[in-house]
């Protein structure tokens, strides 16, 4: 598993230790409310949608909370909310291109704040298409073998349809293509012996950068910076990380 990929893995994780945080909730809530305006209100029929609540409750996320925003995305009540997605990109110390996602009610606010922390961080804005060009839409799915061998499991993943698998001890991470996830996504969840941690579509670089220690942690500090943000949703990046680096990362 590439560095880039145990950044992803270490994120997630530590991103669930922090689940009491009121911040989180109110970006996973976000997400259902976009899914649930962009499409049917019922999960089954919106598969955007069922990713995010699928998300949500892997963070611990109360479903009257996710009851809540979905009607609040489809309009129903008094509170309901408009937001806009927008995209940012960027590059970081080391050169590693950065996309920001996010969901505001307030374009200026969400720039200025995006654009203050990248500047802090020693990284710059750049123009529309200047990272973006070398990332793809994916489906991830990051799953643990509880039974069985996971070289195994690996090998009925790619049956399934996958693009790729990575394992590392017993964690499996699993590539699809972004037409096909459902379907794959689907086939995992149906295999035995295992729970699967995290299921969502992603952009995935096509290459990446590969940065130093110095140059990773102040990426590193950026990333968590951008994704302390309120409005913003998620954030990639192309850099590779060295498992030093990513140690310390995951000691912070």
């Amino acid at each position: 598993m590439s560095g880039h990929s145990k950044w992803s893995t270490i994120k997630h994780k530590k991103g669930a230790a922090d689940a009491k945080r009121g911040q989180l909730f109110t970006k996973l809530a976000r997400e259902i409310m976009v899914a649930a305006r962009g499409g049917d209100p019922d999960p089954d029929m919106n598969f955007r949608l069922r990713l995010a609540i699928d998300n949500a409750k892997s963070l611990n996320m109360p479903k009257d909370n996710i009851d809540r925003a979905v009607a609040r995305g489809s309009g129903v009540g008094d509170d309901s909310v408009i937001l806009e997605e927008i995209s940012y990109e960027a590059y970081g110390p080391g050169g590693a291109g950065i996309i920001v996602q996010a969901l505001t009610d307030n374009k200026n606010r969400t720039a200025a704040e995006v654009r203050a922390q990248i500047t802090r961080a020693g990284g710059n804005l750049a123009g529309a298409g200047a990272v973006s060009w070398n990332f793809e839409n994916k489906g991830l799915i990051t799953l643990v073998v509880d039974n069985g061998d996971p070289d195994d499991v690996a090998l009925e993943i790619v049956d399934t349809g996958a693009e790729d698998v990575d394992v590392e001890g017993s964690t499996v991470e699993v590539t699809a293509p972004f037409e096909g996830f459902a379907q794959v996504k689907t086939a995992v969840e149906s295999l035995n012996g295992i729970t699967v941690e995290r299921a969502e579509l992603a952009l995935v670089p096509t290459s990446l950068v590969s940065l130093d220690n110095k140059t990773s942690m102040q990426t590193l500090r950026l990333l968590d910076a951008l994704e302390d943000v309120d409005d913003v949703s998620k954030v990639y990046s192309n850099a590779d990380f060295p498992d030093e680096a990513l140690e310390k990362y995951a000691e912070d």
